[in-house]
């Protein structure tokens, strides 16, 4: 069983504010998600191969080197740049803009 204190740890870490009776619900919910887990490193999978259901090819491109865009190219895409950067929207709390 998952403890209170790690529901509230996880709620935080996802920035979360929840209510007691949400802690009480996704303690019992996450635990049941672990428990299951559990279950699953229990099976044996040595030298198995991965079952689809429908056949998968892998049709992927050969990763070689390429030459690179031009700098004033890959800046004209760009929905706001300078002479040597994109300029992006903060993804930081307490960011300002670039």
């Amino acid at each position: 069983m998952i403890t209170r204190e790690q529901v509230l740890h996880v709620a935080r870490l996802a920035k979360l504010d929840l209510t007691p009776e949400e802690e009480e619900r996704f303690s019992a919910q996450l635990g049941q998600i672990l428990a299951y887990v559990d279950q699953l490193r229990e099976i044996e999978d040595e030298g198995d191969e991965l079952a689809h259901v429908v056949p998968v090819e892998k049709d992927l491109r050969s990763d070689e080197p390429a030459e690179c865009l031009p700098r004033p190219e890959v800046l004209a895409l760009a929905p706001a740049a300078d002479d040597e950067t994109m300029r992006v929207p903060a993804v930081l709390e307490g960011g300002g803009a670039a």
